[in-house]
């Protein structure tokens, strides 16, 4: 109350101080327009003169500092409530993070990296030019069909120019063009560039239509990846469809330890293929001859299956990529065992996480 009402007493003071002056300026024949200009930014930029108040520079300085108390108070409550979700998620389970293609999904699959998540975000984005273009055009489409028909227009204008129109849609498209690259340039150096040195690397070679993995460690791991066949869940333990659902299940999934940068290099050996992971927003081509590099650092926990997603021959459709992501633990134990036994290490890791999940579920 004290700051408005002294505010109050400035402003009425300075506007009985730029009348005062206003009027002596006006009679000036030459430089009217430079002295109004000049008299209007002193006498409100300058602090009265013989009025009894809080000077200026006070004044802002006090909305200053309770705009950055907002401000901090604001950024609190975000906090709190990313904390808040991130402790819900972690009880909510391992497997609810599991993603995989839906029915008549529309949207991306929940975003289980940092690239996805702006990949996801440079989406909507987006969305909020192609949305209002789309509907500008067409109610162009619309408006010149109903006004400029033949029957109330039997003599067509002959208009061939107009200058403030030709501007418009000249600059229009480049500005709208620059607000689409700069995030989009600043997506794809994010993708090309690993904020840290990779600890795990793996090599994903394609073959018509499966996947041999590499585990580039101290003792190599190499196992072949292929679709799941109906008749082999049983003895895989792999019954559940919504977990492993068809066309998408594997034999053999690509372990990888959560929160940890993963290098993938891709290959092919027959034709050309592509890697792709769409909760990872990773995509890369795998050509015979070439390795091509890829990298993600899951954040989640769970089952995430891609495809091949480059026509590659008549089995095409059924060249399924499943990464299982598990815990630092987890993973090292699976590997250790999958050196000798990789069926058993398998199971013994699905039966611990299926365990976990129990656990989770019933917390909950």
């Amino acid at each position: 109350m004290f700051v408005a009402d002294h505010a109050a007493v400035i402003g009425r003071g300075r506007f009985a101080l730029f009348k005062a002056r206003l009027h002596l300026r006006a009679k000036m024949p030459h430089g009217f327009l430079r002295s109004f200009l000049a008299e209007a930014i002193r006498v409100w930029f300058e602090p009265p003169l013989g009025l009894s108040g809080i000077p200026v520079p006070a004044l802002f300085d006090i909305l200053a500092r309770t705009a950055a108390r907002k401000w901090e108070m604001m950024r609190a409550m975000r906090k709190f409530l990313a904390s808040a979700a991130a402790a819900a998620a972690v009880f909510a389970g391992a497997s609810a993070h599991a993603a995989q293609p839906q029915p008549w999904e529309m949207t991306f699959q929940p975003a289980a990296t940092d690239i996805m998540r702006q990949v996801t975000w440079f989406e909507h984005y987006t969305l909020w030019f192609i949305v209002p273009i789309t509907l500008f055009v067409l109610f162009l489409l619309a408006y010149c069909i109903v006004k400029f028909r033949a029957s109330v227009n039997p003599v067509p204008s002959r208009t061939s120019h107009n200058t403030l129109i030709e501007v418009i849609w000249t600059v229009g498209p480049v500005v709208i063009l620059l607000c689409l690259a700069i995030p989009s340039f600043q997506l794809l150096t994010a993708q090309y560039t690993p904020p840290e040195e990779a600890k795990l690397t793996l090599k994903a070679t394609a073959n018509q239509w499966n996947w041999d993995y590499e585990y580039q460690v101290d003792k190599t791991l190499t196992f072949n990846s292929a679709i799941l066949q109906d008749a082999d869940r049983a003895a895989a333990g792999k019954e559940d469809r919504k977990l492993y659902p068809r066309l998408l299940a594997v034999d053999n999934e690509m372990v990888v330890p959560v929160n940890t940068m993963t290098r993938v290099l891709v290959t092919a050996t027959d034709v050309i293929h592509a890697f792709a992971m769409p909760s990872f927003g990773v995509k890369t081509d795998a050509v015979p001859g070439r390795i091509n590099e890829i990298w993600f650092k899951a954040e989640k926990e769970g089952l995430y299956y891609g495809q091949c997603s480059e026509l590659c021959g008549k089995d095409h459709a059924f060249m399924p990529i499943a990464i299982r992501v598990v815990s630092d633990a987890q993973y090292n134990t699976w590997l250790a065992a999958a050196r000798t036994d990789l069926p058993g290490a398998n199971k013994a890791l699905m039966a611990e996480v299926d365990a976990q999940d129990k656990v989770a579920a019933a917390g909950n």
